[in-house]
């Protein structure tokens, strides 16, 4: 029998990489061999991607799912070859991106969930740490350490670690808790006049990072409405009510934007903020509730201490919904 199509199976699950069951195939995929080619190529990132769907109040959930591919291998007639089907491979997926000059299929950081080797937090409030927990053993936060367990479930394949308040440096270290993988300084910021938002927004690693804007912030709002030109006068009286608008609103609301300045950071920070830009996911945590935006600036000028000396970025949000809810 020789060699034609490919019927591509996913299943996606959450929990253990082996507790899927026939409700969780999710997409069957047929792909005919190219004449001449020996190999079928599928991408299936956009499939998968349709199972993470990420929310975010406060709790720093792991958002992962396990992807099972079954590659039956068939000739002509859909027929299973006797050799070498099924094909069998079981991925971890989180919801990440990789740039172009990354390459096909790159591998992104196994330890540490963050670009920059340096946070910035509030003084006197704790931050979290995102890791993977499949390449970290342990963890060091100033002099104490933390071990790293892999249970092999979803739920903490992302495990948030809690930054105490004041600390002032972390240390992730491989699964042998020897080899040393990262260095992350934590810059405490003392801010008495201006009140700092905490923003946090989804990574290029599929991981809740955190960013403080501390210095100046401005609110707005911007209203929409509709009107028309209506007939006041009265038939009985041939006159017309001066109390009576002759014309009239309607379908009024508002969107609200809010414009964050990060104060003073160094240039390692700008591949945070260069995430920021690009995330689908963003949120505010401001008057006690997380309320989701959408970066309103488009572009961004990368400032050097060379070129700007100080560093900082001001950015504009809007808020991700309507001021007068009409949520229907």
């Amino acid at each position: 029998m020789a060699f034609d199509n490919i019927l591509l199976e996913l299943y996606i699950h959450t929990g253990t990489s082996t507790s899927y069951t026939e409700a969780d195939k999710r997409y069957s995929v047929q792909k005919q061999l190219i004449t001449g080619d020996t190999k079928v190529n599928f991408e299936i990132a956009e499939l998968v991607r349709d199972y993470l769907d990420i929310e975010f109040n406060d709790d720093y959930n792991s958002y992962a799912v396990w992807v099972r591919a079954y590659a039956i291998l068939r000739d002509a007639s859909g027929v299973e070859l006797s050799s070498g089907s099924p094909i069998v491979n079981t991925y971890i997926a989180l919801d990440g991106y990789g740039y172009f000059e990354d390459g096909a299929n790159a591998e992104l950081s196994r330890n540490a969930l963050l670009t920059t080797n340096t946070l910035y937090l509030l003084e006197g409030t704790a931050g979290k740490l995102p890791i993977f927990a499949e390449g970290v053993g342990k963890v060091t936060i100033d002099s104490t350490d933390t071990q790293i367990t892999d249970t092999g479930d979803t739920s903490q394949k992302i495990q948030y670690l809690a930054i105490p308040a004041d600390s002032s440096e972390v240390k992730v270290y491989d699964t042998d808790d020897t080899t040393l993988l990262r260095t992350i300084n934590i810059k405490n910021v003392c801010e008495p006049k201006f009140t700092p938002y905490k923003v946090t927004f989804v990574n290029k690693y599929g991981a809740f990072q955190d960013i403080y804007f501390f210095k100046k912030s401005t609110e707005r709002f911007e209203v929409m409405d509709k009107s028309y030109k209506r007939n006041t006068v009265s038939n009985a009286t041939a006159s017309y009510s001066i109390n009576q608008g002759q014309r009239e609103r309607y379908n009024t609301n508002a969107k609200t934007s809010i414009t964050l300045n990060t104060g003073f950071v160094n240039e390692d920070f700008n591949s945070t903020v260069e995430e920021l830009f690009l995330s689908e996911n963003v949120w505010i945590r401001k008057d006690g509730q997380t309320l989701p935006i959408i970066p309103k600036s488009k572009n961004m000028t990368f400032k050097t201490s060379v070129n700007d000396k100080l560093i900082d970025y001001t950015i504009d949000f809007d808020f991700a919904f309507n001021k007068i809810n009409n949520v229907r």
